[in-house]
């Protein structure tokens, strides 16, 4: 069925007109800066154009004019239309946000067979004027109908949700964390850029030459910052928790050390880090294009859990979720496909940890399982295989059957999505922030603000 269709000159009268509606989001403008070529600060929300402490997300004043053009280019005359010249005045600042309608009417037939136009953008809501004058334009010669023409979708790589969780950790006092074996650069460096953003107050706990001579590289300045001196990675370990133990530090970040030797200490029996449930990792992970964080989980600790450990691996991963502003997390539970095959271990797995959450042995989220990556994350893939679940296509948390198909999500939405990854250990008496030399300052920074938001709703300081 052809959808649309263009107007020849033949085919207008004055006075015709036509319209549409657009919202003007954030993205929008950062799409238009890449394709313009204008960078001008007033225009992009990350930035502070004008000085006053905020940041403005002004729209170009070519935005709104671009409205104009999609109405006469799609619309009226639609396809085929050639602008000529425009007149436009702009009369009020579009901010990102706004609604608006552009608006356009014939206001003449030339006898040179082009069209005068006039033009108006408004506000929805307020009705306010934002643009007003008259174009001309040559109309199409030839009429046509045609079906809706598809472009390619364009996401903006922006880590909006990031963003986000920085300004609800800031606010809070910073959280004193004890930095096992900080004794390279980027370990030292992640725990620097935590405290350069009231996010953590670093305790730094290793050889001090080694830490100074990181700090060298970096070619940062320790003073106030207190350092505890251990000579080899066990006792860094055993020192940050007994940090923890002693009520001086209320979140542990590994530096320069095997994650095993970390481990070790969390689980020591004597003031230990010990909770009655397993320990596992979650990425909290900053997709561009999606609507919400994703977190995955188990990607670095379980190797092939056992559906006990599993259960308390989606209960780590709601109670961080609930931390981050998540107040019902949907908890997709992975297998290659979303029907229960009994010769396929983690499709079996996934069914009984969704009726595990049915009879309250799994609290404060939705579980849903098995379910193939597509039906998790996707509504239309849902929707195709006939699928009826609040979590499919809409899944907060992925829960992976085993650490390498956990590992290789986090990896693919990483370096294929250019997500940003904030990586927390669970399940301990307090969060443990790991991060990785590949990690960049934003998933450093956002693996600081995770673990902070969880010490403090563990610490029943904050509430969602």
């Amino acid at each position: 069925m052809k959808t649309n269709e263009n107007r020849t000159f033949s085919q207008l009268k004055v006075g015709d007109e036509a319209q549409l509606t657009r919202l003007c989001t954030v993205d929008d403008l950062y799409a238009f800066a890449s394709a313009s070529g204008d960078h001008n600060p007033l225009h992009l929300a990350s930035y502070d154009g004008d000085g006053d402490g905020r940041p403005e997300a002004v729209a170009p004043a070519l935005w709104p004019a671009g409205l104009v053009a999609a109405v006469l280019g799609n619309i009226l005359p639609g396809a085929g239309t050639q602008t000529r010249r425009a007149d436009l005045s702009f009369h009020i600042p579009v901010l990102a946000g706004d609604e608006l309608t552009a608006f356009v009417s014939v206001l003449e037939k030339r006898q040179d067979g082009d069209l005068r136009c006039a033009a108006e953008v408004r506000r929805v809501g307020d009705n306010a004027l934002i643009l007003s004058g008259e174009v001309q334009v040559t109309p199409p010669t030839h009429h046509m109908e045609f079906d809706s023409i598809e472009v390619p979708g364009l996401i903006v790589q922006r880590h909006r949700h990031f963003d986000a969780l920085l300004e609800k950790a800031r606010p809070l006092d910073p959280m004193p964390t004890a930095v096992v074996a900080p004794e390279e650069p980027n370990s030292l460096g992640g725990a620097l850029l935590g405290q350069s953003n009231s996010i953590i107050t670093p305790i730094l706990i290793g050889d001090p030459d080694k830490i100074a001579a990181a700090a060298a590289k970096l070619g940062a300045d320790l003073s106030g910052i207190e350092i505890v001196e251990a000579h080899s990675h066990e006792t860094a370990a055993h020192r940050a928790v007994d940090l923890v133990a002693e009520g001086r530090a209320q979140t542990l970040m590994k530096g320069h050390l095997h994650t095993d030797v970390l481990l070790h200490a969390v689980l020591r029996r004597e003031k230990g880090l010990r909770t009655g449930r397993r320990l596992s990792h979650v990425f909290v992970m900053d997709v561009p294009g999606m609507s919400r964080p994703i977190m995955v989980t188990d990607a670095a600790v379980n190797i092939a859990p056992d559906l006990e450990t599993k259960a308390d691996i989606v209960q780590n991963a709601i109670h961080l979720a609930h931390s981050i502003g998540i107040e019902t997390p949907k908890v997709g539970v992975l297998s290659a496909v979303e029907t229960i095959n009994p010769h396929m271990p983690s499709s079996v797995d996934a069914a009984l940890l969704s009726k595990m959450a049915e009879r309250g042995q799994i609290t404060g989220g939705l579980v849903d399982g098995p379910l193939a990556m597509d039906n998790a994350v996707d509504l239309n893939a849902a929707r195709t295989k006939g699928i009826t679940s609040a979590v499919a296509g809409a899944a907060d948390i992925l829960v992976a059957p085993n650490i390498e198909a956990g590992n290789m999500v986090a990896k693919q939405l990483t370096y294929i999505s250019h997500a940003e990854a904030a990586g927390i250990l669970v399940g301990a008496a307090v969060p443990i922030i790991l991060t990785s030399r590949a990690d960049d300052d934003a998933s450093r920074l956002a693996s600081c603000a995770v673990a902070a938001l969880h010490a403090y709703a563990s610490k029943g300081k904050i509430h969602d």
